[in-house]
């Protein structure tokens, strides 16, 4: 039985680099042979419906990605049942009414107990975060534009690669493979 997927592409269409048609985009996951495929905004956000296991998923992703347009591109691949719980236990939500303000750094791999102490929260303070398995909880008080605490240092303390979106996102994402049930 098929179920739904959610996978997010890391650093397409920003900046004018690594530009990828969201149309372009579907053909290729359809074309994969997954079905009730749906994409949202230009930062290469797919939801769609697969037999696949999340990690042969966003290989599977990576490689087609690579195979279109010619270039490498991380994939990070969620089921919907652990895109619900991600979509519900923000841990900043109640504090900030701009969900702008809140993002989701979704981790390819769950960084050992090290790697999260070379994390520091006093360096990237006033931004706040929690680690949740393989997911880190931001909250972004003067907007994630400002903060040191980028994807690039996210990816070098914690030794993994992350990509994020923002709350706004992260909830649209659910709704839309809700919506496919």
């Amino acid at each position: 039985m098929p179920a739904t997927h959610i996978a997010l592409l890391r650093g397409v269409n920003v900046g004018g680099r690594r530009k990828v048609s969201m149309a372009a985009l579907r053909t290729i996951v359809e074309a994969l042979g997954h079905q009730q495929v749906s994409t949202y905004v230009q930062s290469g956000n797919v939801v769609f419906t697969s037999e696949g296991d999340e990690p042969a998923l966003a290989s599977q992703l990576e490689q087609a990605v690579l195979d279109h347009f010619g270039f490498e591109v991380s994939v990070f691949v969620r089921a919907e049942r652990d895109w619900a719980v991600v979509a519900v236990q923000h841990p900043f939500a109640a504090d900030e009414d701009d969900h702008a303000k809140l993002h989701v750094l979704f981790l390819a791999t769950q960084p050992d107990r090290n790697a999260v102490d070379r994390l520091d929260p006093a360096r990237f303070a006033p931004d706040r975060f929690v680690l949740n398995g393989h997911e880190l909880y931001v909250h972004y008080p003067n907007g994630a534009g400002r903060s040191k605490l980028t994807l690039d240092a996210v990816e070098r303390a914690l030794d993994t690669a992350a990509t994020g979106r923002n709350w706004r996102t992260v909830v649209k994402l659910l709704e839309l493979a809700r919506a496919i049930d």
